[in-house]
């Protein structure tokens, strides 16, 4: 992974004692809320419903283990002992006091992280498929791309204020694991006829009060060109993106104003301003890049035949099914940790159980964790002989819940518990239909759904896009959640369709069993959910859960 040169830690050192000062003056009264709350947010503090929220930033979710260490002893020195994984890879912690974040930011440095542009109108944190590097059907390792983007972005004078925060997602393997058409930007690496490597390029997409796919406005962009390219884009946003309404203010409102034809006539126009010039990118600064990624010191191994680890454990078997992924290299895995079990709200790590996963990631995984999008945090590196070994492992500090994928691996915001800008609460619905759904093997008979629930039309639980989404609304000061169907955050992503009037929080876990008995009793034997939505269209739904309802 990167490393800090001498400049970059002096960097974030000093923007660590900017902020200190900031907050004292704060705090004494020498600061008003207004002039304040620019500064905090530019370093990631957020004011919530009862705290304070810091939100860290994890460059494409790589973190080492002694990063882990760090945010395990931050979670309990200065917060009640838990942090929060976030849709985008990013850390967060939900209870720490407004005094002690400087010296959180301190900690932080220490271990080669901050907070730096986690919140804002700015270029957030660049995300990425959490099996980057490792995948099987990857074209190339997206990480060197991210951080390239992130060393360009970082600190950019001319995108520190845009009309509205700004993300961009990378993917570079068959399957798209980052959801690049619903973000501001989305990267896919391909080849052209030639086998030169470049980039389709989408912009637009994304969720909120108005979520849109992304439109693609360059089939082959050519790497050398990646940064001009993106400048020639934000430059475009910044100067005609409408600043008068932040409901209106996100890129994707301007592409569909214009169109995205005129769109990427105008960033074409302003590209020719740029192109070739000082961002032009060199195989030497790839190269420079690449270097943090290289392949760990894997051993020539060879793939292991686990039928009688399976016979001897059923529960291993299972797990092994849901939680364990194909490896680049003979004889490894991915495994990814689940943060879901029943009764804890999704995405949530205590301190001791960051700890463990920092002591797994050395013995296990060359001191290496990620983070997904998904809120789940994985191994990317395990070998397979070991795997019996871990598991066991993870089973004693509860990630071992074999769900991954199904429908009770729920993405999920932190909803009305915690968020001052929420509708509805969002953790008791998820725990609702964990409960209704805790029988493993009708679980796995259902097989895949993405369930997302949002507690408002920010998003942030990604709603628009789960095959079942789940969206909290205020009706008349009472708290219910409308439910939309169909969408997705994979290739050729597609947004739910509302499936009608809203639901009391005591109705959510009917409504998703009635939705999954109609797709039990339409689908054929290769039907996913999404797959059996799609041939059926909603009305069927629609019609058994408000049959029953009347």
């Amino acid at each position: 992974m990167y490393q800090y040169d001498q400049y970059d830690q002096l960097i974030v050192e000093e923007r660590v004692k900017q902020f200190r000062d900031q907050t004292q003056r704060y705090l004494a009264g020498e600061l008003s809320e207004e002039e304040y709350r620019p500064l905090r947010l530019q370093n990631g503090l957020y004011v919530q419903r009862y705290a304070p929220m810091l939100r860290v930033a994890v460059p494409y979710g790589l973190l080492s283990s002694a990063q882990v260490r760090k945010l395990a002893q931050i979670a309990r020195d200065y917060d009640k002992g838990y942090a929060h994984i976030s849709t985008r890879q990013n850390v967060q912690f939900n209870w720490p006091d407004l005094e002690d974040v400087p010296d959180i930011l301190a900690e932080l440095a220490t271990v080669q992280m901050h907070a730096i542009q986690t919140s804002g109108n700015c270029i957030r944190n660049t995300t990425t498929d959490q099996f980057a590097g490792v995948a099987k059907d990857e074209l190339v390792d997206p990480r060197p791309w991210c951080e390239i983007i992130r060393q360009w972005s970082t600190f950019h004078p001319e995108f520190t204020h845009l009309p509205r925060k700004f993300k961009i997602a990378v993917n570079g393997a068959t399957r798209d694991r980052a959801a690049i058409e619903v973000h501001d930007i989305g990267l896919e690496a391909v080849n052209n006829d030639a086998g030169e490597l470049g980039f389709r390029v989408s912009v637009g997409g994304g969720l909120g009060r108005t979520p849109i796919v992304g439109s693609f406005i360059n089939d082959f962009l050519p790497w050398q060109h990646l940064l001009s390219y993106l400048e020639a884009i934000l430059r475009v946003y910044n100067r005609f993106g409408r600043r008068d309404n932040k409901f209106k203010a996100r890129i994707k409102i301007l592409v569909k104003a214009l169109t995205p034809e005129v769109f990427a006539e105008r960033v074409d126009a302003e590209w020719a301003h740029l192109k070739d010039g000082p961002t032009t990118l060199t195989e030497a600064e790839v190269q420079r890049v690449s270097q943090y990624f290289v392949d760990p010191a894997y051993q020539a191994l060879e793939d292991v035949d686990f039928t009688a680890a399976d016979a001897e454990h059923p529960g291993f078997s299972r797990w092994r099914e849901r939680n364990v992924v194909g490896h680049k290299k003979p004889g490894y895995c991915a495994v990814t940790l689940s943060l879901k079990p029943t009764g804890v709200a999704p995405g949530d790590v205590t301190d001791k159980q960051l700890d463990a996963i920092a002591e797994l990631a050395d013995r296990f995984s060359f001191g290496e964790v990620r983070n997904s999008h998904n809120q789940n945090m994985i191994l990317a590196d395990v070998e397979q002989a070991r795997l019996l070994d871990l598991w066991h492992e993870l089973r004693e500090y509860g990630f071992a819940t074999p769900n991954i994928g199904l429908l009770t691996d729920i993405i999920c915001c932190p909803g009305g518990d915690f968020c001052s800008l929420a509708n509805a609460k969002s953790i008791p619905v998820a725990e609702a239909i964990q409960r209704r759904f805790d029988d493993l093997d009708y679980l796995f008979d259902i097989g895949d759904v993405e369930l997302n629930i949002s507690g408002c039309m920010n998003a942030c639980g990604h709603h628009h896009v789960g095959n079942i989404g789940v969206l909290g609304v205020d009706k008349k000061g009472e708290e219910f959640y409308q439910v939309s169907l169909g969408g997705s955050a994979g290739r050729e992503a597609s947004l739910g369709q509302i499936l009608g009037p809203a639901f009391a929080q005591d109705d959510m876990a009917d409504v998703i069993s009635k939705i999954i008995q109609v797709y039990v009793d339409a689908r054929t034997e290769e039907e996913q959910f999404l797959d059996t939505f799609r041939r059926i269209g909603i009305a069927p739904f629609k019609e058994r859960v408000y049959a029953a309802n009347h």
